[in-house]
């Protein structure tokens, strides 16, 4: 995570990822605003282009080729990314309501989130059809159905596959169905006959928003290939197999795709933002909602109030820029201006087989020239989301003595813009006389003294609504704080001490607070002992009292979870101010005082199973996030792994007996393994196809990305008895790749490997692996050999 050239002013969230937010979130990139921290909350890592996703559907373009990596943009961008669903606005309090994290603050809200489809309105919908929006989602439902054709038996008959609504997205969607599944059919050696689409629209006609030549053109081409279109066919039922209509005819379909009758979700209603009658967001032509000017909309969700516009993604793409700037304005404390929508656009629809029709206003042509006129608009659209510039000569690093320098000059500009109407240091936002105090206060040279602790003030705000677990042998401790917590050690027991302590590598403190936890008490669980209590050393940047307090709130309420999952009490800690967010804990935990079960890392034994619980790579693939050369969903899979407890795992492997247990962190595989090999008097042997992996360690370590701990970690080679036949395996460089929160490498006996590995796969560790087993001491120095 970079650290912030100054103190956060102002709190930019965006509510999802659509085609607005991302040309937003790249404007931002290339021209940032001082003093402006962004957070975009989205469910989904990849978002996709909806112009390309007909020809992902027909199988011209990968799931890559047509999807923006929010993820990697976020990390462009210096946005912070949540992962998460908003399931409400607390507008009053200026907070986003999460699904599965502490609210989040925002001084300025802007809600780019799609339509979602109104399936509860008809009987049995939402069971029985797959809807296509929002569309972010409909990858995982498409390739379901996919999957289902592909293995439709042939004693059915042939499989129905039906499309309710007729605007241009339903006639493309079945187009662009039709054009793979058959594809798919002749692949297999079935006929594509044995494939039926039917197409029902509760209008009049097909495409009504179109010129009457493009209609027609659809209408040839839907007779063409033998699809069965119905107008005035209104859905009201659907029952297994059977779609019903308001004029009481019936249809069969095995599958039923809907694409009709969107609105904006039910969370919405419980905001008091103005909707309109279906639900979405009524904006004014500056994209403010019209009874909040704190909440921007764009995109489907918008419901602009001069004029009703289509649900089309060249609105959403054409709005980013107008949104961008009046997003800037409105930091700044200036006038937003007017959105002008266009009257007429171009819209580019596809036939499925690289064909397609242009339909503007009153015109439309059609060829196999314009899809590839459409394909070279889209793919030129995409590149600007896949292919990053290189920032960092435009953001070159400050020389020696410039912090200094610019911290005085700002301070100076400061005092100035309190006496006239405040506004920030080094930027146009418009700051509170308060708050520029407070800004001063955060940009100048703090003295450093206790340790230049936080405020007793933010410290009692953002602890007050955490609750740590009770434990009756905390006698004192956060429930009644006092200079220094209280502990009783049980009677024969004997007490397990750990630390751990490191900078924020995410720019999600929540997600830090959970990962710097679960890193923390995995020595703890790795020697078998049960974690009891827990002092926290937190460093935060200076900011705004406002700022601080909701990055420890964030930060300590992930820890928390994680802390009382593990019964594990906070009991204290210290904050101070630093350059970069850092956190750390000292765990105490307890264990028999006979040392009865306790897992060290001596004791292997000759012919013992060697074991690994959670996949490798967080070393590489967060030294390719921080250059913006990992993909979002590796990293999302990455933190996934990393917030999984080592708990339960460490009790599996007690109940097998295991020899010898550590947890991975800092020194790779191959330095944990010989820290166990040396003591225990063994050596050991690895097998590199069996290690388990993250999604896009290889391709990172491949691209000559490596932490910063590799080079040290490498020294330890010497430790490898035949290095030189595999120094050009891809996954070799992974034995020295340092973990964060990693997995538990153990011993085990021969014959409990088998139920060991099956139970910790049941048990959730879905990535256990037996990678490889302990032998006698030879004559060889080196005590690991490497085997394929």
């Amino acid at each position: 995570m970079k650290p912030l050239d100054q103190p956060v002013l102002r709190d930019l969230v965006l509510v999802g990822g659509g085609h607005s937010h991302v040309g937003v979130l790249r404007m931002f990139a290339m021209k940032p605003e001082p003093g402006v921290r962004i957070t975009v909350i989205c469910t989904d890592i990849d978002t996709p282009y909806s112009g390309m996703l007909p020809g992902y559907i027909s199988g011209h373009y990968s799931f890559d080729e047509v999807h923006i990596d929010l993820g990697r943009l976020c990390a462009f961008a210096g946005a912070r990314l949540y992962h998460d669903a908003v399931v409400s606005i607390d507008r009053k309090n200026q907070k986003v309501i999460c699904k599965n994290r502490p609210a989040v603050a925002y001084d300025l809200l802007s809600i780019n989130i799609g339509s979602t489809p109104q399936v509860q309105q008809v009987e049995g919908a939402q069971t029985l059809v797959v809807p296509v929006k929002p569309i972010a989602q409909f990858n995982q439902r498409w390739l379901a159905l996919l999957d289902k054709a592909r293995q439709w038996p042939m004693h059915r008959g042939r499989m129905t596959i039906a499309v309710v609504g007729g605007g241009a997205g339903g006639v493309e969607l079945l187009l662009s169905m039709q054009y793979r599944l058959r594809n798919e059919f002749k692949a297999l050696g079935r006929s594509p006959e044995d494939l039926k689409f039917v197409l029902l629209t509760s209008g009049e006609t097909i495409l009504p928003t179109h010129n009457p030549g493009v209609r027609k053109r659809f209408v040839q081409v839907l007779q063409a290939r033998n699809v069965e279109v119905y107008n005035q066919a209104e859905v009201v039922q659907i029952s297994p197999g059977c779609l019903h209509t308001r004029d009481g005819r019936t249809f069969d379909a095995d599958e039923t795709m809907w694409v009709t009758q969107a609105g904006g979700p039910a969370w919405l209603q419980s905001t008091g933002l103005a909707l309109d009658d279906k639900g979405f967001i009524l904006v004014h032509p500056q994209l403010q909602s019209l009874n909040d000017p704190l909440v921007f909309a764009a995109g489907d969700i918008a419901s602009f109030a001069e004029r009703p516009l289509e649900k089309a993604g060249v609105f959403a793409v054409r709005m980013a820029k107008p949104l961008a700037d009046n997003l800037r304005r409105s930091l700044r404390g200036q006038k937003c201006v007017a959105y002008q929508p266009q009257r007429h656009w171009l819209a580019l629809i596809s036939t499925g087989n690289r064909h397609a029709v242009a339909s503007r206003g009153p015109l439309g042509f059609a060829g196999d020239w314009v899809w590839r006129w459409k394909d070279r608009i889209d793919r030129q659209f995409m590149r600007r989301f896949t292919e990053l510039p290189d920032m960092v000569n435009a953001r070159a690093a400050l020389q020696p003595g410039t912090n200094l320098r610019e911290a005085l000059r700002a301070m100076g500009q400061l005092l100035k813009d309190i006496r006239a109407k405040g506004q920030a240091p080094t930027s146009r936002l418009t700051l509170t006389a308060e708050e520029s105090l407070q800004a001063i206060s955060a940009i100048a040279m703090r003295c450093g003294g206790c340790g230049a602790k936080v405020g007793a003030n933010i410290l009692s705000r953002a602890l007050g609504s955490l609750q740590p677990v009770e434990r009756p042998d905390v006698l004192i401790g956060l429930h009644s704080p006092d200079d220094a917590a209280v502990v009783r050690v049980p009677p024969g027991m004997a007490v397990v001490q750990t630390v751990d302590f490191f900078r924020a590598f995410i720019d999600d403190p929540y997600l830090f607070g959970k990962v710097a936890a679960n890193h923390a008490l995995g020595d703890i669980f790795a020697m078998g002992a049960e974690p009891q209590t827990a002092t926290a050393v937190v460093t935060v940047p200076p900011g705004l009292e406002s700022k601080v307090e909701d990055l420890l709130t964030q930060m300590m309420g992930g820890a928390i979870e994680v802390l009382n999952a593990a019964g594990c009490a906070l009991v204290g800690g210290h904050t101070g101010e630093g350059a970069e967010l850092a956190l750390g804990f000292a765990i105490n935990g307890l264990i028999d005082e006979n040392m009865t079960g306790v897992m060290r890392k001596g004791g292997m034994q000759p012919g013992d199973v060697l074991l690994l619980t959670k996949p490798m790579g967080t070393g590489t693939l967060f030294a390719a996030h921080a250059r913006h050369a990992a993909k979002g969903r590796w990293i999302a899979a990455a933190l996934q792994s990393m917030q999984q407890s080592n708990q339960a795992g460490a009790q599996i492997l007690r109940t097998h007996g295991a020899t010898a247990c550590t947890d991975l962190t800092g020194f790779g595989l191959l330095g944990h393994l010989v820290e166990m090999t040396r003591p225990s008097g063994v050596d050991a042997e690895l097998q590199l196809s069996t290690l388990p992996l993250l999604d896009g360690a290889v391709d990172c370590v491949q691209a000559g990305i490596v932490s910063s701990l590799q080079p040290a970690n490498v020294r330890l080679r010497r430790a490898l008895r035949n290095a030189d036949e595999f120094i050009n395996d891809p996954r070799y460089p992974l034995l020295f790749d340092p973990q964060t929160a990693g997995g538990l490498l153990a011993s085990v006996p021969a014959a409990q490997a088998a139920a060991c590995v099956q139970a910790l796969q049941a048990a959730g560790y879905t990535h256990t692996a037996v990678i490889g087993c302990i032998t006698a001491q030879g004559e060889a120095i080196e005590p690991v050999l490497l085997k394929t």
